[in-house]
Protein backbone atom coordinates (compact mmCIF):
# COMPACT_ATOMS: atom_id res chain seq x y z
CA UNK A 1 0.00 0.00 0.00
CA UNK A 2 0.93 3.69 -1.08
CA UNK A 3 2.60 5.48 2.01
CA UNK A 4 0.74 8.07 1.37
CA UNK A 5 -2.31 6.53 1.16
CA UNK A 6 -2.38 4.69 4.50
CA UNK A 7 -5.02 6.27 6.11
CA UNK A 8 -7.46 5.77 3.19
CA UNK A 9 -7.66 1.66 4.51
CA UNK A 10 -11.00 3.25 6.01
CA UNK A 11 -12.32 7.09 5.35
CA UNK A 12 -15.21 8.78 6.07
CA UNK A 13 -17.10 9.91 3.08
CA UNK A 14 -17.53 13.82 2.49
CA UNK A 15 -21.14 15.10 3.23
CA UNK A 16 -22.56 18.01 2.88
CA UNK A 17 -23.60 19.44 5.97
CA UNK A 18 -22.73 16.43 8.58
CA UNK A 19 -18.87 16.22 7.62
CA UNK A 20 -18.34 19.43 9.73
CA UNK A 21 -15.33 20.61 11.91
CA UNK A 22 -17.42 19.91 14.86
CA UNK A 23 -18.09 16.39 13.31
CA UNK A 24 -14.66 15.25 12.63
CA UNK A 25 -13.49 16.43 16.38
CA UNK A 26 -16.30 14.38 17.43
CA UNK A 27 -15.09 11.59 14.95
CA UNK A 28 -11.18 11.95 16.25
CA UNK A 29 -12.11 11.20 19.51
CA UNK A 30 -13.49 8.11 18.15
CA UNK A 31 -10.72 7.06 15.47
CA UNK A 32 -7.48 8.55 15.21
CA UNK A 33 -6.74 6.95 12.29
CA UNK A 34 -9.05 7.13 10.08
CA UNK A 35 -8.67 9.55 6.92
CA UNK A 36 -11.38 11.72 7.22
CA UNK A 37 -12.95 14.43 4.82
CA UNK A 38 -14.30 17.91 4.85
CA UNK A 39 -17.90 18.50 3.35
CA UNK A 40 -17.77 19.47 -0.44
CA UNK A 41 -16.18 23.23 -0.63
CA UNK A 42 -16.55 25.14 -3.77
CA UNK A 43 -13.21 26.45 -5.28
CA UNK A 44 -15.11 29.50 -6.10
CA UNK A 45 -15.46 30.35 -2.67
CA UNK A 46 -11.84 29.92 -1.89
CA UNK A 47 -10.42 31.51 -4.62
CA UNK A 48 -12.95 34.52 -3.86
CA UNK A 49 -11.24 34.50 -0.23
CA UNK A 50 -13.31 32.31 1.71
CA UNK A 51 -10.52 30.74 3.40
CA UNK A 52 -12.50 30.21 7.00
CA UNK A 53 -14.26 27.77 4.78
CA UNK A 54 -11.71 25.01 5.02
CA UNK A 55 -9.84 26.00 8.29
CA UNK A 56 -9.06 22.59 11.02
CA UNK A 57 -7.01 22.10 13.46
CA UNK A 58 -4.62 19.63 13.65
CA UNK A 59 -5.90 17.23 15.40
CA UNK A 60 -8.21 16.55 12.80
CA UNK A 61 -5.21 14.89 10.78
CA UNK A 62 -5.37 12.67 8.67
CA UNK A 63 -7.79 15.28 6.81
CA UNK A 64 -9.23 15.68 3.00
CA UNK A 65 -10.13 18.62 1.54
CA UNK A 66 -12.57 18.19 -1.07
CA UNK A 67 -13.31 20.68 -3.84
CA UNK A 68 -16.23 21.31 -6.09
CA UNK A 69 -15.99 22.88 -9.44
CA UNK A 70 -15.47 22.63 -13.50
CA UNK A 71 -13.02 25.39 -13.80
CA UNK A 72 -8.84 23.78 -13.76
CA UNK A 73 -7.33 26.71 -13.14
CA UNK A 74 -9.88 27.93 -10.02
CA UNK A 75 -9.45 24.20 -8.97
CA UNK A 76 -5.63 24.31 -8.79
CA UNK A 77 -5.29 27.82 -6.58
CA UNK A 78 -7.84 26.28 -4.20
CA UNK A 79 -5.89 22.95 -3.97
CA UNK A 80 -2.85 25.09 -3.32
CA UNK A 81 -4.38 26.91 -0.63
CA UNK A 82 -5.26 23.86 1.23
CA UNK A 83 -1.70 22.16 0.42
CA UNK A 84 -0.67 25.30 2.34
CA UNK A 85 -2.89 25.19 5.20
CA UNK A 86 -1.88 21.53 5.40
CA UNK A 87 -4.55 19.20 3.90
CA UNK A 88 -3.61 15.59 4.18
CA UNK A 89 -5.01 15.41 0.38
CA UNK A 90 -7.15 16.98 -1.84
CA UNK A 91 -10.10 15.68 -3.55
CA UNK A 92 -12.17 16.46 -6.42
CA UNK A 93 -15.88 15.47 -6.60
CA UNK A 94 -16.68 14.08 -9.89
CA UNK A 95 -19.77 11.97 -8.40
CA UNK A 96 -22.40 14.36 -6.41
CA UNK A 97 -25.66 14.31 -8.73
CA UNK A 98 -27.77 17.27 -6.37
CA UNK A 99 -29.56 20.08 -8.69
CA UNK A 100 -27.07 22.57 -7.04
CA UNK A 101 -24.21 20.73 -7.84
CA UNK A 102 -25.37 20.33 -11.43
CA UNK A 103 -26.39 24.12 -11.71
CA UNK A 104 -22.50 24.73 -11.01
CA UNK A 105 -22.04 22.05 -13.82
CA UNK A 106 -19.73 19.69 -11.49
CA UNK A 107 -19.82 16.52 -9.49
CA UNK A 108 -21.35 13.93 -11.23
CA UNK A 109 -21.42 16.47 -14.46
CA UNK A 110 -17.85 16.16 -15.14
CA UNK A 111 -18.44 12.13 -15.91
CA UNK A 112 -19.65 13.20 -19.08
CA UNK A 113 -16.45 15.43 -19.76
CA UNK A 114 -13.63 12.87 -18.69
CA UNK A 115 -11.68 15.55 -21.01
CA UNK A 116 -12.06 18.46 -18.55
CA UNK A 117 -11.89 15.96 -15.41
CA UNK A 118 -8.42 15.18 -16.55
CA UNK A 119 -7.44 18.58 -17.85
CA UNK A 120 -8.71 19.68 -13.43
CA UNK A 121 -6.78 17.02 -12.06
CA UNK A 122 -3.59 17.48 -13.84
CA UNK A 123 -3.75 21.48 -13.27
CA UNK A 124 -4.08 20.20 -9.64
CA UNK A 125 -1.61 17.85 -9.25
CA UNK A 126 0.75 20.02 -10.76
CA UNK A 127 0.08 22.93 -8.53
CA UNK A 128 1.03 20.67 -5.07
CA UNK A 129 2.33 18.09 -3.49
CA UNK A 130 0.03 16.51 -1.81
CA UNK A 131 -2.15 13.92 -3.52
CA UNK A 132 -4.86 15.11 -5.42
CA UNK A 133 -7.62 12.01 -5.65
CA UNK A 134 -10.88 11.61 -7.81
CA UNK A 135 -14.22 10.75 -6.14
CA UNK A 136 -16.16 9.56 -9.00
CA UNK A 137 -19.21 6.73 -9.79
CA UNK A 138 -19.00 3.65 -11.78
CA UNK A 139 -21.57 5.71 -14.42
CA UNK A 140 -24.12 8.11 -14.77
CA UNK A 141 -27.46 8.34 -16.84
CA UNK A 142 -27.27 5.82 -19.73
CA UNK A 143 -23.48 6.36 -19.69
CA UNK A 144 -23.42 3.00 -17.44
CA UNK A 145 -21.64 -0.03 -19.23
CA UNK A 146 -18.77 -1.70 -18.78
CA UNK A 147 -17.10 0.55 -21.38
CA UNK A 148 -18.24 3.58 -19.86
CA UNK A 149 -16.15 3.17 -16.68
CA UNK A 150 -13.22 1.40 -17.92
CA UNK A 151 -12.60 4.43 -20.37
CA UNK A 152 -13.56 6.73 -17.13
CA UNK A 153 -10.81 5.28 -14.91
CA UNK A 154 -8.56 4.25 -17.85
CA UNK A 155 -8.53 8.11 -18.40
CA UNK A 156 -7.67 8.98 -15.23
CA UNK A 157 -5.16 7.11 -14.76
CA UNK A 158 -3.58 8.22 -18.00
CA UNK A 159 -3.73 11.37 -16.86
CA UNK A 160 -1.65 10.39 -13.25
CA UNK A 161 -4.57 9.61 -11.02
CA UNK A 162 -3.03 7.17 -8.50
CA UNK A 163 -6.16 7.24 -5.97
CA UNK A 164 -9.81 6.62 -7.25
CA UNK A 165 -12.51 6.44 -5.18
CA UNK A 166 -15.41 4.56 -6.67
CA UNK A 167 -18.81 4.94 -5.70
CA UNK A 168 -20.30 1.51 -7.42
CA UNK A 169 -23.32 2.40 -8.04
CA UNK A 170 -23.84 5.06 -11.58
CA UNK A 171 -25.80 8.60 -10.82
CA UNK A 172 -29.15 10.00 -12.02
CA UNK A 173 -29.25 13.46 -13.33
CA UNK A 174 -32.55 14.06 -12.98
CA UNK A 175 -35.70 11.65 -11.95
CA UNK A 176 -34.15 10.69 -8.88
CA UNK A 177 -33.33 12.89 -5.40
CA UNK A 178 -29.35 12.99 -4.08
CA UNK A 179 -31.13 10.35 -1.50
CA UNK A 180 -32.76 8.11 -3.86
CA UNK A 181 -29.14 8.24 -5.72
CA UNK A 182 -27.58 6.69 -2.69
CA UNK A 183 -30.08 3.43 -2.79
CA UNK A 184 -32.30 3.52 -5.73
CA UNK A 185 -29.27 2.67 -8.36
CA UNK A 186 -27.91 -1.37 -7.91
CA UNK A 187 -24.61 -1.67 -6.73
CA UNK A 188 -21.97 -3.27 -8.64
CA UNK A 189 -19.28 -3.94 -6.70
CA UNK A 190 -17.85 -6.38 -9.05
CA UNK A 191 -16.93 -4.15 -11.95
CA UNK A 192 -14.85 -2.11 -8.73
CA UNK A 193 -13.00 -5.22 -7.89
CA UNK A 194 -12.46 -6.22 -11.72
CA UNK A 195 -10.51 -2.23 -11.80
CA UNK A 196 -8.85 -3.20 -9.29
CA UNK A 197 -7.62 -6.63 -10.87
CA UNK A 198 -6.99 -4.81 -14.30
CA UNK A 199 -4.98 -0.95 -12.73
CA UNK A 200 -2.81 -2.89 -9.30
CA UNK A 201 -0.83 0.22 -9.67
CA UNK A 202 -3.69 2.53 -8.64
CA UNK A 203 -5.42 2.72 -5.39
CA UNK A 204 -9.11 1.65 -5.22
CA UNK A 205 -11.66 3.28 -2.39
CA UNK A 206 -15.08 1.86 -2.36
CA UNK A 207 -17.84 3.12 -1.42
CA UNK A 208 -21.74 2.44 -1.95
CA UNK A 209 -23.98 0.11 0.81
CA UNK A 210 -21.60 -0.38 3.30
CA UNK A 211 -23.24 -0.53 6.59
CA UNK A 212 -21.18 -1.96 9.46
CA UNK A 213 -17.32 -3.17 9.94
CA UNK A 214 -17.64 -6.18 9.11
CA UNK A 215 -19.25 -5.74 5.45
CA UNK A 216 -15.81 -3.96 5.22
CA UNK A 217 -13.62 -7.07 5.70
CA UNK A 218 -14.44 -8.96 2.48
CA UNK A 219 -14.31 -5.46 0.91
CA UNK A 220 -10.79 -4.87 1.65
CA UNK A 221 -9.80 -8.50 -0.12
CA UNK A 222 -10.37 -7.36 -3.29
CA UNK A 223 -9.76 -3.60 -3.24
CA UNK A 224 -7.67 -1.01 -1.12
CA UNK A 225 -9.84 1.17 0.95
CA UNK A 226 -13.43 1.51 2.25
CA UNK A 227 -15.49 4.56 2.77
CA UNK A 228 -18.53 4.72 4.94
CA UNK A 229 -20.90 7.62 4.89
CA UNK A 230 -24.42 7.53 6.26
CA UNK A 231 -23.93 4.07 8.62
CA UNK A 232 -21.33 7.24 10.31
CA UNK A 233 -24.40 9.16 11.00
CA UNK A 234 -26.97 6.30 12.30
CA UNK A 235 -23.94 5.10 14.55
CA UNK A 236 -21.06 7.04 14.86
CA UNK A 237 -20.04 4.61 17.66
CA UNK A 238 -18.75 2.30 14.67
CA UNK A 239 -15.86 4.38 14.40
CA UNK A 240 -14.65 3.24 18.04
CA UNK A 241 -13.66 -0.03 16.51
CA UNK A 242 -11.79 1.09 12.66
CA UNK A 243 -8.33 1.50 14.75
CA UNK A 244 -8.37 -1.77 16.25
CA UNK A 245 -10.40 -4.39 13.86
CA UNK A 246 -9.02 -2.04 10.48
CA UNK A 247 -5.52 -0.41 11.09
CA UNK A 248 -4.64 -3.48 13.62
CA UNK A 249 -4.33 -1.14 16.41
CA UNK A 250 -3.36 -2.61 19.79
CA UNK A 251 -5.07 -0.08 22.12
CA UNK A 252 -8.16 -1.06 23.60
CA UNK A 253 -11.82 -0.22 21.91
CA UNK A 254 -12.97 2.91 24.22
CA UNK A 255 -16.62 1.93 25.79
CA UNK A 256 -19.38 4.80 24.77
CA UNK A 257 -18.92 5.77 28.51
CA UNK A 258 -15.24 6.60 28.29
CA UNK A 259 -15.68 8.85 24.98
CA UNK A 260 -18.84 10.75 26.29
CA UNK A 261 -16.71 12.34 28.97
CA UNK A 262 -14.43 13.68 25.78
CA UNK A 263 -17.56 14.56 24.28
CA UNK A 264 -18.78 16.53 27.08
CA UNK A 265 -15.39 18.41 27.23
CA UNK A 266 -15.28 19.00 23.33
CA UNK A 267 -18.79 20.41 23.96
CA UNK A 268 -17.35 22.74 26.23
CA UNK A 269 -14.34 24.01 24.60
CA UNK A 270 -16.41 24.51 21.22
CA UNK A 271 -18.67 26.45 23.45
CA UNK A 272 -16.12 28.54 24.74
CA UNK A 273 -15.42 29.34 20.73
CA UNK A 274 -18.74 30.45 20.50
CA UNK A 275 -20.21 27.02 18.92
CA UNK A 276 -23.75 26.28 20.02
CA UNK A 277 -24.08 22.99 21.58
CA UNK A 278 -26.28 21.67 18.72
CA UNK A 279 -24.11 21.96 15.76
CA UNK A 280 -21.89 19.89 17.76
CA UNK A 281 -24.72 17.49 19.73
CA UNK A 282 -26.46 17.10 16.72
CA UNK A 283 -23.67 14.54 15.48
CA UNK A 284 -24.10 12.46 18.49
CA UNK A 285 -28.07 11.63 18.19
CA UNK A 286 -27.79 7.94 16.93
CA UNK A 287 -24.26 7.50 19.44
CA UNK A 288 -26.16 4.84 21.58
CA UNK A 289 -28.18 3.52 18.68
CA UNK A 290 -28.77 -0.56 19.87
CA UNK A 291 -28.79 0.29 23.76
CA UNK A 292 -31.41 0.41 26.07
CA UNK A 293 -32.83 3.59 26.69
CA UNK A 294 -31.22 5.64 23.17
CA UNK A 295 -34.88 6.93 22.53
CA UNK A 296 -35.24 8.59 25.48
CA UNK A 297 -32.21 9.85 25.12
CA UNK A 298 -32.30 10.81 21.77
CA UNK A 299 -35.50 12.45 22.65
CA UNK A 300 -33.90 14.85 25.30
CA UNK A 301 -31.21 15.47 22.94
CA UNK A 302 -32.98 16.58 20.01
CA UNK A 303 -35.49 18.48 22.14
CA UNK A 304 -32.75 20.44 24.88
CA UNK A 305 -29.44 20.92 22.38
CA UNK A 306 -31.24 23.96 20.47
CA UNK A 307 -32.34 25.69 23.63
CA UNK A 308 -30.96 29.38 24.24
CA UNK A 309 -27.77 28.99 26.47
CA UNK A 310 -27.56 25.09 26.02
CA UNK A 311 -24.57 23.78 26.92
CA UNK A 312 -22.81 20.23 27.48
CA UNK A 313 -24.75 19.56 30.71
CA UNK A 314 -27.22 18.54 28.49
CA UNK A 315 -25.17 16.52 27.33
CA UNK A 316 -24.64 15.21 30.94
CA UNK A 317 -28.18 14.43 31.30
CA UNK A 318 -28.80 12.85 28.58
CA UNK A 319 -26.32 10.37 29.72
CA UNK A 320 -28.47 9.52 32.09
CA UNK A 321 -30.86 8.23 30.48
CA UNK A 322 -28.85 5.41 28.65
CA UNK A 323 -29.00 2.13 31.23
CA UNK A 324 -26.13 0.51 30.16
CA UNK A 325 -23.38 3.33 28.90
CA UNK A 326 -20.39 1.31 28.78
CA UNK A 327 -21.47 -1.44 26.29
Amino acid sequence: MPAAFTADRFSVAPMVDVTTRSFRLMARVLSKRAMLYTEMIAADAIVHGKQHLIEFSDIELPLTLQLGGNDPQKMAAAAKTGAQMGYSAVNINAGCPSDKVQQGAFGAVLMKDIPLLCDIFQEMQGAVSIPVTVKTRIGVDNDDSWEFTLNLVQSLVAAGVKHIILHARKAWLSGLSPKENRTIPPLDYARVYKLKQLFPQVFFTINGGISNLEQCKPQLQAVDGVMLGRALIDNPYLLAAVDRNIFGSSAPQRSRAECWADFIELAASLRAQGVALHHFARHLLGFFSGVRGARAYRRFLSEHMTALGADERVLAQAFTLIEHPNT
